[in-house]
């Protein structure tokens, strides 16, 4: 892999136009927006609406992705379904297209239990050769992952080819579980859209997988972490806190309407549009705090 999975990696938005399809043009422009940000690389994931999108469109984003990023950061491709078959399936697709990584979640209309999960993610990581980011995304769907299988996973490939991004409430507490039942080495991500991020910086996180619409905010606050620059950090964060607050409400979808609806304002996409059926969408009262919290953001992110 050219470049490491860490830092700022955030998760590509679809964007689709006014019939449905997926509009390649806004897609190379949200890439290249992200660069233009300060992202070490992206993927794709739950925002993504991934599970929105049929086999074909799945694998032909992966295809596109790779193709857009040309090699300026990594990239990986979210592979996770819901039998081993259609999970590997993907994730060799994902390795063939150049992925550097790829990134699975468990099954979500199914419980595994702890066997049946080390199965699933052990059988994907033979599949391929790049590292898996194992991801409990259970804060939006499907159920959290044992701290067992975890280690377990951690213990039979080792932390070059094993990755976490755990997602399961609380955020802080679960992290820092994990880093020191691995004394340490286990390489963990988060993704709580920023809100968690400085909690999550100071257990020990590698990086942070947010989606596109913040980004400007969440590379300031991930550079001013590195730098030591509380002050920096905190003033940047409370606007951006606030906005992921308002896109918390309503779960996947409060998420996927105000990112959308941000990414459209600052002339990334040419819609907002996301596949239906939704069961949230944004009124004008929360477009308007948005648009006010947003401001502050922007009022507040350092001088380049």
């Amino acid at each position: 892999m050219p470049f490491p999975l860490a830092g700022v990696l955030p998760i590509v938005h679809t964007p689709f136009d006014a019939n449905g399809a997926i509009d390649d043009a806004s897609l190379a422009r949200e890439i290249d927006f992200a660069f233009a940000q300060g992202a070490s690389g992206c993927g794709t994931g739950m925002v993504s609406e991934i599970l929105r999108l049929g086999e074909s469109e799945r694998k032909g984003l992966t295809e596109k992705l790779v193709a857009m990023v040309a090699g300026r950061g990594p990239f990986f491709a979210s592979v996770g379904a819901e039998s081993i078959a259609q999970a590997v399936d993907l994730a060799r697709h994902a390795g063939a297209a150049g992925c550097d990584a790829v990134m699975a979640m468990p099954p979500t209309l199914t419980a595994p239990g702890e066997a049946a999960l080390l199965e699933y993610f052990s059988r994907l990581a033979e599949a391929v050769e790049v590292p898996l980011i194992v991801q409990d995304a259970s804060s939006y769907v499907g159920q959290a992952i044992p701290l067992t299988v975890y280690i377990e996973l951690l213990r039979r490939f080792g932390r070059e080819k094993i990755l976490f991004k755990p997602e399961a409430a609380p955020l802080g507490p679960n992290l820092s579980a994990l880093r020191d039942a691995t004394d340490g080495q286990a390489a963990i991500f988060e993704g709580s859209g920023g809100v968690l991020l400085i909690d999550s910086y100071r257990r020990g996180v590698q990086g942070t997988m947010p989606g596109m619409d913040l980004l400007a905010g969440i590379v300031a606050i991930w550079r001013a972490l590195e730098q030591g620059d509380e002050e920096t950090a905190y003033r940047v964060y409370f606007p951006l806190a606030a906005i992921v607050c308002l896109q918390m409400q309503a779960g996947l979808d409060g998420f996927l309407a105000i990112e959308k609806y941000l990414l459209y304002g600052q002339g990334v996409i040419a819609h907002p549009y996301r596949r239906e059926p939704v069961g949230w969408s944004l009124d004008e009262e929360t477009a308007a705090e948005v648009d006010r919290l947003a401001a502050r953001l922007q009022a507040a992110l350092p001088l380049s």
